[in-house]
């Protein structure tokens, strides 16, 4: 049975492809959506750019037929525009008269097309709240249709035979088809803790290779890598995934304090300044939300982006004060000065192309699925990109856990021979900053 679909404002200008998003179902706007598309079409930010992107695709319609009485999609469904002089019972009305009219308007089609069950789509909380209490069914919109708890870890650990955990010992690795009760739905470059079967206390740490077809040993790290060394088994494999050449694109999900961002950075230092493999090592995080403008804060745009950037430069600094005897470099300034790390917002991204850099994207929990792939796309020739962050520290109005960019990535990418995803659940800062972000 088709479903109308009415959409809210902020579902279009979370993500101007929502539109797509409905498989063969009635996608019904109200009018009143549009009116508050219009506040923001001139809005330089991500938010002006799906207000812009949405009208232009509505307005694309109009050739196909009168959008009140509904035009057809490709999806099969059919696109309209809603009109209703229904208002709310006086109990229900709040201030927020444009919420009022939509919810009207859904409300209005659900007496008008008992036979079409109606689904209220909305990224705001309070107004699902409020539309659940006027009989609509309410909920949130994910075009993933993905859950936090099903996100892919990235890692695994199985029990194998003597002999298959002696043969990846010795680096010939064993192919997945000859290994006896590998959990099924593994994916290229997953990292694995693998046990002997017959002396469960013997392990090795080991991966998919890049087809998903053989477990091979991952390498050890001996040597500090720009003065770290891993603490646990997922900074070991975070590591070796953000040192394999191989691996394009990484993402790094773990709580604070886990060292998502000093491995990050650490590994783009070797590898640009030691290993010259990147011509530079830039490192961006989202001025939040991504696309505002930094606004009438004083000084040069460096002096503008530091409050936003200052955690970065801590980890910087950090790193160097523990290289000083690298030859290449002199001090933090130095590495700054010379280009070979560039510290900037994600704002001015859009529209470049990124050629043999090391890219970091921190905090990446809040971009939209639409934002991640405008990063993404950026990367030129043997460019590598690193996205860390939280999904559970988000403060994008509207994402969550779920619809995340970092989340979505992780999902999107998990099959993926180029991608390698690790979660690090460990805090390693300090004793007392894993107390703190376990109990509080």
């Amino acid at each position: 049975m088709k479903k109308n679909f009415v959409l809210d404002t902020n579902v279009l200008l979370h993500d101007a492809s929502a539109l797509y998003a409905f498989e063969d179902n009635n996608l019904c706007i109200p009018i009143y959506v549009f009116e508050e598309i219009d506040q923001f079409k001139k809005d330089l930010s991500e938010l002006g750019r799906n207000a812009r992107e949405v009208s232009r695709i509505i307005d694309g319609y109009r050739e196909k037929g009168n959008l009140r009485d509904g035009v057809d999609l490709e999806s099969g469904g059919t696109l309209r525009v809603l009109l209703t002089n229904k208002k709310l019972p006086p109990e229900a009305s709040v201030r927020h008269e444009m919420d009022n009219s939509i919810m009207a308007c859904a409300l209005d089609i659900q007496e008008r097309e008992p036979d079409h069950p109606v689904v209220f789509v909305t990224k705001d909380t309070n107004l699902r709240i409020r539309a659940d209490a006027l009989g609509l069914d309410a909920v949130d919109f994910d075009a993933t249709g993905g859950r936090s708890q099903e996100l892919y870890p990235g890692t695994a650990e199985f029990t194998l035979t003597t002999d298959c955990v002696d043969a990846i010992y010795e680096g010939n690795g064993v192919p997945l088809s000859e290994a006896d009760d590998v959990p099924q739905g593994l994916h290229p470059n997953e990292y694995v803790l693998v046990r002997d079967a017959s002396r469960p206390s013997r392990t090795i740490l080991a991966r998919l290779d890049s087809d998903g077809e053989r477990i091979e040993k991952i390498r050890t790290i001996k040597d500090s890598v720009w003065g770290i060394r891993p603490r646990n088994m997922e900074q070991h494999f975070a590591l070796d995934a953000l040192l394999r050449p191989e691996i394009q694109m990484v993402t790094l999900v773990g709580k604070a304090g886990t060292g998502k961002t000093l491995m990050a950075l650490a590994a783009g230092l070797q590898q640009t300044v030691d290993d010259e493999r990147y011509r530079k090592m830039l490192v961006s995080r989202p001025i939040f939300p991504l696309g505002r403008d930094i606004g009438f804060l004083p000084g040069d745009l460096e002096e503008k982006l530091r409050p936003w950037m200052q955690p970065i430069h801590d980890n910087v600094e950090f790193l160097t004060s523990l290289s000083r005897g690298n030859k290449h470099v002199k001090n933090y300034r130095n590495l700054i000065e010379n280009k070979i790390i560039e510290i900037e917002a994600l704002t001015y991204i859009r529209g470049r192309s990124i050629p043999q850099q090391f890219i970091i994207v921190d905090e990446a929990q809040n971009l939209t699925p639409h934002e991640v792939k405008t990063v993404l796309t950026r990367a030129g020739e043997s460019t590598k990109l690193i996205f860390t962050g939280d999904p559970h520290q988000i403060d994008h109005p509207y994402v969550d856990a779920v619809n995340n960019g970092l989340t979505y990535l992780a999902q999107k990418f998990q099959s993926e021979s180029i991608a390698a995803h690790v979660v690090l659940s460990k805090g390693e800062r300090s004793p007392l900053a894993e107390i703190a972000s376990n109990l509080l």
